[in-house]
């Protein structure tokens, strides 16, 4: 395990950044904060994820002692619109139907927060889908029921496994957790052995 300095506290439900996190090697304990996820209309889609990341970290601002805070926010974009969360089958399909044959952007956004100071910031990937059958749409969102994910897929998942013939940028950070960046954040905290 890597050793830091100060006990890490991971802001998110999200399985997949537990396990990312956990499989870098880190020990963190999970705490989460029911957070508003509201941002302006007008704001740029590459500013939101960053936003959202230190809305929840601020969040545990009253009670942040002597740990680091970790937060994340990921959403997915393309021709400009924001692909949340589905809220349900027919959401699904619609994102995903919208993402078939087409090249998106997928921004994670981080914050790393302790007393002494704040880290925030972005990475970006660029995702090629090709044309996905109406059968691989139905057959994913039956089977793997994606409605916890933004732009209603995971890359680990079969639709990126038969749909995503290439990316540009981080896996991680398609998965919800671009580990380098929070590997390099997390530095000034490691224990010297």
């Amino acid at each position: 395990m890597l050793q830091l300095t100060k006990p890490l506290i991971l802001a998110s439900n999200s399985p997949r950044r537990q396990q990312l996190l956990r499989e870098a090697g880190f020990e963190f304990t999970v705490k989460v904060k029911d957070t508003n996820e509201d941002f302006p209309n007008t704001m740029p889609a590459i500013e939101v994820p960053a936003f959202l990341a230190l809305k929840k970290a601020e969040a545990f601002k009253e009670e942040l002692d002597d740990q680091i805070i970790l937060t994340a926010d990921t959403i997915v974009v393309v021709e400009n619109d924001i692909l949340n969360k589905p809220k349900d089958a027919i959401e699904a399909s619609l994102m995903l139907k919208k993402l078939s044959g087409r090249q998106h952007q997928v921004i994670t956004g981080v914050c790393v927060m302790t007393k002494e100071g704040t880290q925030n910031f972005v990475d970006i990937a660029n995702v090629f889908f090709r044309e996905l059958t109406n059968q691989e749409i139905e057959y994913y969102i039956k089977t793997c029921k994606p409605f916890d994910k933004a732009g209603a897929y995971g890359v680990q998942d079969f639709i990126g496994m038969v749909g995503i013939p290439r990316m540009e940028g981080s896996y991680f950070t398609v998965m919800g957790l671009p580990v380098h960046r929070v590997y390099d954040a997390l530095q000034p905290f490691f224990k010297i052995q």
